[in-house]
């Protein structure tokens, strides 16, 4: 089985799509297609930046989607279909579009709303978040819980993850990888939690260049806004099975996807799980379909017995054809 798997927010860079446009003319019709409908200079942004244009994030999230959705088209046009399809975070709407749920203008319409509402959020609350690197799930926790349980009077063995996200200043956003998980919350009990994440044998935390506690309570009125104008887009129910962040288990009634989208603000992202789930299931060959290398590195980590194909790159798109069309 084949699995498609979108990349999310910290893999663009200026110059994305730029040679997948120029080489193939489905990428190119696409990324049209989306100029044509977007309320800003997409393709030139995409192409040509300058970096902190790109990287605002309701600039970043729809060229994101864009470059995956160009990629899907020439892999498509390749008689590439996968099986299944999950995206990180933002990269969940490219993965509606390309499973059918939603049209590809829509997607990325409803990306740049999420840019814009997410970046409100956070301008604002003080909202941080970083990666803990080398200390597992229940490592964090304790982390969280040490910090924080005293006040809240919380006992660490009966709270689940998904109640951290949504009451308390400090979460886990990411779960990345057994290896990899993120944490969002106040900024200075970030910073705090990170330090104890460290006492307990952590290798690392490393700071995330973001506009805000992503995946947390703090995104809640990003999220009512979103759940508003998310009603009036057009969804279907999925033609390929998409494997959600929140829940990560293979969805493909538009209501539940739709829900999902909603979720995702203020709660965790289970990418790990999301990637089991496909395992499980039977895929053997995972795709990253868009700009970066960010998800196919935390699956070469994982060792996990798959082969691993990238497409951030016309050279890439050509490999990842040759290997599998």
């Amino acid at each position: 089985m084949l699995a498609f798997i979108c990349p999310g927010q910290g893999s663009q860079g200026v110059g994305m799509a730029q040679d997948i446009y120029e080489q193939y003319p489905a990428a190119r019709e696409v990324l049209d297609s989306l100029e044509a409908a977007a309320d800003f200079p997409l393709l030139q942004t995409m192409f040509k930046g300058p970096e902190e244009v790109l990287t605002a994030t309701d600039n970043a999230q729809p060229a994101l989607v864009a470059h995956s959705l160009a990629v899907a088209a020439v892999l498509e046009e390749a008689g590439i279909r996968p099986d299944l399809v999950a995206g990180h975070s933002l990269g969940e709407y490219s993965a509606l579009a390309i499973a059918g749920a939603i049209g590809p203008t829509d997607a990325a319409k409803l990306v740049r709303l999420r840019g814009q509402l997410m970046a409100e959020a956070g301008a604002e609350t003080s909202g941080a978040m970083a990666a803990i690197i080398g200390l597992d799930e229940e490592g964090v926790l304790q982390a969280i819980h040490s910090l924080l349980g005293g006040l809240f009077g919380l006992d660490s063995d009966s709270v689940r993850p998904e109640y951290l996200a949504r009451f308390l200043p400090v979460a886990i956003a990411n779960y990345n990888s057994a290896a990899q998980i993120v944490i969002t919350g106040e900024v200075d009990l970030v910073a705090a939690v990170g330090e104890v994440a460290l006492e307990l044998g952590a290798k690392r935390v490393i700071p995330l260049q973001v506009s805000g506690a992503f995946h947390s309570r703090l995104m809640q009125p990003a999220a009512d806004k979103l759940a508003a104008a998310i009603g009036t887009f057009e969804f279907h129910d999925a033609a390929i099975p998409v494997v959600t962040n929140v829940d990560a288990t293979a969805e493909t009634e538009a209501a539940k996807l739709k829900q999902g989208l909603v979720r995702q603000l203020t709660e965790p992202v289970r990418w790990q799980q999301s990637i089991d789930c496909m395992a499980q299931a039977g895929v053997k060959t995972f795709v990253e379909v868009g700009a970066g290398q960010v998800l196919t590195r935390l699956l070469q980590r994982s060792e996990m017995d798959a082969v691993i194909l990238n497409t951030a790159t016309a050279t890439a798109v050509e490999e990842t054809i040759d290997q599998l069309a």
